[in-house]
């Protein structure tokens, strides 16, 4: 084989790969983004979930980022930390969270029947993938 029978070979590889790619689209498998296959329920419970959990990790960052910086402020003197008020700060937080957490499934258990199931898994896929 020379080298110009092997770039037509590829030449023809990339033809049958691109028509199957346009033609075999609809396949569950071939899909770059197999989620937009599950229906618009999934993938609504799948954001819910995947913010969540992303804006949950943003959120113990910041915390942690705070309370080093009191911390360190209070080691050099130049005030005191209470202990008690950063706890109640804490659990009114986790509160809130878990407030909002209810609510939202909530709101995806309430749709339909086949949709809510729907929702309900991508929500928790979202939580499981973000």
């Amino acid at each position: 084989m020379n080298e110009h029978e092997s770039f037509h070979d590829l030449g023809q590889f990339h033809e049958q790969t691109a028509t199957h790619a346009i033609n075999g689209a609809n396949s569950v498998g071939d899909t770059p983004f197999p989620f937009l296959d599950m229906g618009t329920s999934f993938v609504i419970g799948l954001a819910i979930g995947y913010f969540l959990k992303k804006s949950f990790k943003f959120l113990l960052i910041l915390l942690g980022l705070g309370l080093v910086v009191l911390f360190i402020l209070e080691s050099k003197g130049m005030f005191h930390v209470d202990d008690q008020a950063i706890q109640n700060g804490v659990s009114s937080g986790v509160d809130s969270f878990q407030n909002i957490v209810a609510m939202l499934k909530d709101r995806l258990s309430h749709m339909e029947l086949t949709t809510g199931a729907g929702a309900i898994a991508g929500f928790f896929a979202g939580l499981k993938f973000g």
